[in-house]
């Protein structure tokens, strides 16, 4: 059997492709942009994008964009959120440069203002087998394709922390052991210490979520077959409309930690505060129920502090 796919370039390994190349380790981005973009899941559109971006730590990262058929497309995630995602799994707390296969919609533009110093991330548009498109010849700052931007700084004192920025939501769960049972849709999978393990998966990316704007963060533990759990936090934007939901983000997560087919996760957990203005649950249930039917999926409620 093939290793799956790796999303994570360690810095190390990085260093000695950038100087087997001959390159900057910038410039060794745009040539990784073709070996991504094959790992897209885009069953609706078949439109594959890649997005490889790189941190202070020196490790690069990938993203591709990921659709889900029978949802609306506002429902998929975009190769940039992916990326982002993906820093925010590995601790990575900025994003100094990314190369992507195709020019970022301004759904992309936007979300990515909510990192710390966005305007002046360099980007560079590196098309892939498209001869309609010209590769851009150098990176230049994400603030030309966002001149005029609207972002954390319009809305938010400049001492809030950032996506990607660490930061703990103070939240606990209402009880002292969760109630497996409230809200539940599951068949016995709720049942014993895993589905306690799950919860408490799910309560850690909640206090993770990046929701300054609404104050209702929320997270999201899936575990396949194997046992392995993978979680993802609610990610949101100035704008609103662009915001990452919490089971997106854990299905980045599935997906870049190696996870094969969706029917492969067997149990969902998710974390939300109890009468939130922003509500998770009725999405997270459509989305969970079509991308992995048999799934017992449930909800946690928590509290702040």
């Amino acid at each position: 059997m093939d290793p799956p796919p790796r999303f994570v370039i360690e810095a190390c390994e990085a260093a000695a492709m950038a100087k087997d190349a001959g390159l900057a380790l910038t410039d060794l981005l745009p040539t990784l942009v073709g070996a991504a973009k094959p790992l897209a899941r885009t069953p609706i559109s078949r439109y594959h994008v890649g997005a490889v971006g790189l941190g202070p730590s020196g490790r690069i990262f990938l993203g591709v964009n990921l659709e889900f058929p029978g949802l609306p497309l506002h429902h998929s995630v975009h190769a940039e959120q992916f990326l982002a995602t993906n820093l925010a799994l590995h601790r990575e707390r900025r994003l100094l440069a990314f190369a992507v296969s195709s020019t970022p919609c301004g759904h992309c533009r936007q979300f990515f203002q909510e990192i710390r110093d966005a305007p002046d991330i360099q980007i560079r548009v590196f098309p892939v087998d498209d001869p309609d498109q010209a590769p851009d010849p150098a990176f230049g700052p994400l603030s030309r394709l966002l001149p005029r931007r609207f972002g954390p700084d319009d809305l938010l004192d400049k001492e809030v922390p950032l996506l990607l920025e660490p930061h703990h939501n103070g939240l606990t769960f209402l009880t002292r052991s969760p109630n497996p049972d409230r809200g539940s849709s599951c068949n016995g999978f709720c049942d014993g210490p895993e589905a306690d393990e799950l919860a408490a998966a799910a309560l850690e990316a909640a206090n993770e979520s990046h929701a300054p704007y609404s104050k209702c963060p929320s997270g999201v533990a899936i575990v396949d077959r194997e046992g392995k759990v993978y979680k993802g936090s609610y990610a949101e934007s100035a704008a609103y409309n662009p915001s990452l939901g919490p089971v997106q983000a854990a299905l980045v997560a599935y997906v870049a930690g190696g996870g094969g087919g969706y029917d492969g996760i067997v149990g969902a957990v998710l974390v939300e505060k109890e009468g939130a203005v922003v509500r998770q649950e009725n999405t997270a249930r459509l989305l969970m129920g079509l991308v992995s039917p048999k799934c017992d999926f449930r909800v946690v409620h928590c509290r702040s502090g």
